[in-house]
């Protein structure tokens, strides 16, 4: 039998031999793909971003060396505003927040586009007689915060009408609350597809729908973060990524697993139907339409052309002054692979 002292000295030569194995450089970068990333959010833990609350159940993170923190928000500003504090690593942004932060001389990198097609909407009642941008001149119009994707959608509406913000009364009403519409607080409510779909399932009513996709079809989130983060973590952030895309085709391909899991962990998923149809959504969000030919993207890819078409969009509308080159903010380098 080999002594104990003996047997420890061989088990320290053993160690030393597999890290020289791996190499200084390998092991670097081994390092610094694995830690905490702090996501900022723009909504509180709800169904709709199940495949990030699943994390505990399903490890989608922690297989990439990752622990996952997800930071709450309030619209798509807070998540950029969390990032720029250093409170966050990553925000899940609107390109709404995303270029008006550019605007202000912020150094940021969009690394992956969540929703490639755009889920903003804008709902009325039919007694109040609003069925295009235009009629929406003079009305109150709830949004969910001032510094969210609903109000930003909203305004790119109304540029479609030659309208502006001054041409209507803003009201914060919060998330998923249809409560001011129906007791005529409101004339109409910026909402999300989502948002739409839970209304109608509590009773909204009949109610005439403007679809922002059907006059700009622009992403509704982009993960976002600084360029000194970019440039100083690029090894953590595509471990994220490569989580991220592997926890949302997850939740593409098991919904009803996802619906299951949202009931545990989303603050509104109570109702396992009501979470179906929320991931189902937010599934075809997540995927871009098909190009030319039929070729589709991959879960991730950007479409540069559109959103620069956003982002000239929001220079006419006046939300930004200076104009903005997407190719050289948005960058899919970091994407996995496969």
């Amino acid at each position: 039998m080999v002594p104990s002292s003996r047997r420890r000295a061989l088990l320290t030569a053993a160690a030393s031999l597999a890290a020289l194995s791996i190499g200084p450089s390998a092991a670097r970068a081994q390092a610094a793909a694995s830690g905490k990333v702090t996501l900022a959010g723009w909504s509180k833990p709800i169904a709709e971003i199940t495949n990030l609350l699943a994390e505990p159940d399903k490890g989608f993170f922690k297989a990439q060396g990752l622990e996952l923190v997800y930071l709450p928000g309030a619209g798509g500003g807070d998540a950029i505003r969390n990032i720029l504090s250093g409170q966050a690593d990553v925000a899940f942004t609107d390109p709404g927040s995303l270029f008006m932060a550019l605007d202000k001389g912020e150094k940021l990198r969009a690394i992956y586009d969540i929703y490639p097609q755009n889920v903003f909407n804008v709902v009325s009642l039919q007694s109040a007689n609003i069925a295009r941008p235009a009629d929406l001149k003079g009305k109150r119009i709830g949004v969910y915060s001032l510094s969210s994707g609903t109000r930003q959608n909203l305004l790119v509406m109304l540029h479609q009408a030659g309208l502006t913000e001054a041409d209507v009364e803003i009201v914060v009403t919060g998330v998923l609350n249809f409560a001011p519409l129906l007791q005529g607080h409101v004339d109409a409510t910026a909402a999300t597809d989502t948002g739409l779909l839970v209304g109608r399932r509590r009773g909204l009513g009949k109610v005439n729908v403007m679809q922002v996709r059907d006059y700009l079809n622009v992403s509704s989130d982009l993960f976002v973060v600084r360029e000194q983060v970019y440039q100083q973590r690029q090894p953590l952030l595509r471990a994220f990524l490569k989580a991220y895309r592997d926890s949302a085709a997850w939740m593409i391909a098991q919904p009803e697993e996802a619906a299951t899991l949202a009931a545990k962990r989303a603050i509104d998923g109570t109702d396992r139907d009501i979470n179906l149809e929320v991931i189902r959504l937010r599934n075809i969000a997540a995927q871009a339409p098909a190009g030319p030919g039929g070729a589709a993207r991959a879960l991730g890819a950007f479409d540069l052309a559109l959103l620069q078409q956003a982002a000239d969009a929001y220079r006419a509308l006046g939300l930004i002054q200076h104009p903005i080159d997407v190719a050289s903010v948005a960058d899919a380098s970091l994407l996995p692979a496969s």
